[in-house]
Parts: structure tokens; C-alpha cells; sequence
């Protein structure tokens, strides 16, 4: 029996909602390690959620 005719095709539409949350993922990533208070200038909440994220990832930051 032929290996090559029982593939079937992958489709690719079960691909997407992981490739969106992988890219949401590393958004989030790079933010959190690269925001030294450009994001939070409207309050200070928001920065310290990103400091403290920081701190969680091992990302040095003072």
C-alpha cells in the first residue's frame, strides 16, 4: 500500500488560533520586558504591573 496516498492535508484554519496567541504571548513578552515607563504614563498602576512582571520573567531592571 502507497505511504503517500493516506496523508491527508492539515488544515490550516486549527492553526490559527494558536498562531494569534502566540504572537499575543510575545507582544505581551516584549512589552512587559521592554516598557521602562513608556506605557505607563498615564498612571502608575500599569507600570507597576510591568515592574513586577519583570521581576517574575528574571528580567533585570533597575
Amino acid at each position: 500500500m502507497d505511504q503517500a496516498a493516506n496523508v491527508q492535508p492539515f488544515p490550516l484554519r486549527q492553526l490559527l488560533p494558536a498562531l494569534l496567541l502566540g504572537v499575543l504571548f510575545v507582544l505581551a513578552i516584549y512589552l512587559v520586558q521592554y516598557d521602562q515607563g513608556a506605557l505607563s504614563q498615564s498612571g502608575s498602576l500599569l507600570h507597576e504591573l510591568m515592574h513586577d512582571g519583570r521581576h517574575l520573567l528574571g528580567v533585570p531592571c533597575h
